[in-house]
């Protein structure tokens, strides 16, 4: 066999585990209702896809494209930027199209960082944030995150024991897994830390529009000198429904998407030209569409919420994401998070994400995805009641 060293630096993949299990559940023709991959199960807004079938008919739109993405799309995000946060970008210097915020976001670490080169990223977190520096050649430093913490203080601490100097900072609000929030003097309190310590920032902001209870978040790129030192990732896949699409943005500091754009000419020719000429028209068009989204996602969250603490598992609602992230009853805590997502799988027949697959910090955890409808979430409820119910039982 061969030797690959990069790929001994990734270790393997949590999530295939539990994968794994209830591909073999199914296979038995149990039913398993699945909240475990954050994969939207919303139709796009037709209007959407009448755009893209039109223009998919039109010959001239098959041709190549440009890796930076067509110039009325690049217009649209910044438009959408000036409408949402009074945000004005240059869309010829401060803002590229990706494929997706994890394709940018990858291939940005790619440009930016050599063997030896220091991130910062949180833990837990969606594990792009961890491994796009990786992959990279990076060496990662982990700053814990969650209830109890402060930010600041475990991030000031890892930086004055850190050397060299770290490069990058990875952060992404509202947060996947932990819906935790970020505040307008949040942001602003991380550029001030950048500036002071000579960081980039990288802020994945995919759940930019996926608000509750008339929540809505803020963007990185509106705190005072956010461009001097940082870039901020936007996605369509969940505010439109557009993931197996593959529309993203990444907007800010000229120099960072000038690297990111010279990186992704050299590897791709562009998303096919009728999805970006559809994304253009979403991001024109009427935003009915993804209120109606949020509005879904809002009571799904409210339908589990409710059943779990029908089930005796008490949950705080999360204000924003499409997730539910629950700490594990005390009952069944010393388990882990695999073996209670295993357990789950076998005994309730629901499907969750081992928090211990974002970070050694969310093994105490699970997380839910709002993918299943309120139907669908309620039967989930009913079997994780009964788990609960048997309690020690099980574990036994």
């Amino acid at each position: 066999m061969q030797e690959f060293p990069r790929m001994h630096r990734l270790p393997p993949y949590v999530f295939a585990v539990v994968g794994e299990l209830k591909m073999q559940l199914r296979r038995q023709n149990i039913d398993i209702v699945d909240m475990g991959m954050g994969n939207p199960d919303i139709p796009t807004p037709q209007h959407i896809v009448d755009k893209m079938t039109e223009a998919a008919a039109k010959g001239i739109n098959h041709r190549y494209s440009v890796s930076r993405g067509i110039p009325n799309l690049r217009k649209a995000m910044c438009d959408w930027y000036q409408r949402n946060y009074e945000v004005y970008l240059d869309p010829d210097k401060e803002c590229v199209v990706t494929m997706g915020a994890k394709e940018g976001l990858s291939h940005l670490a790619l440009a930016m960082l050599s063997p030896g080169d220091v991130v910062f990223a949180p833990d837990p977190t969606y594990p792009i944030h961890t491994y796009a520096a990786i992959i990279a050649g990076a060496d990662v430093r982990r700053i814990p995150i969650g209830k109890g913490r402060d930010f600041f203080e475990d991030l000031l601490a890892a930086t004055r024991q850190t050397w060299p100097q770290p490069k990058v900072l990875m952060i992404s609000y509202p947060h996947n897994p932990t819906t935790e929030l970020a505040a307008p003097e949040f942001f602003q309190k991380v550029v001030d830390f950048a500036k002071e310590h000579k960081i980039f920032v990288i802020h994945d902001m995919a759940y930019a529009d996926l608000g509750f209870d008339g929540y809505k978040p803020p963007s990185f790129m509106q705190a005072n000198g956010a461009k001097e030192v940082g870039v901020e990732f936007y996605s369509m896949s969940k505010s439109y429904s557009m993931a197996g699409w593959r529309v993203g943005f990444c907007v800010g500091n000229r120099e960072l998407v000038y690297a990111l754009t010279r990186i992704k000419s050299y590897l791709d020719y562009g998303i096919f030209q009728p999805i970006q000429i559809a994304a253009t028209v979403a991001l024109n068009g009427p935003i009915d569409c993804v209120r109606n989204i949020v509005q879904i996602y809002q009571n799904r969250r409210d339908a589990l919420i409710e059943g779990l603490d029908r089930a005796g598992w008490q949950v705080p609602p999360p204000k924003a994401t499409m997730f539910v992230w629950a700490q594990i009853p005390e009952a069944f805590r010393h388990m882990g998070s695999v073996e209670f997502s295993k357990l789950l799988l076998t005994e309730a027949r629901v499907a969750v994400s081992p928090g211990l697959g974002f970070g050694h910090f969310g093994d105490d955890h699970v997380r839910f995805a709002l993918i299943e409808n309120e139907h669908r979430t309620n039967q989930a409820c009913r079997g994780i009641k009964k788990l609960l119910n048997a309690g020690g039982d099980v574990c036994a």
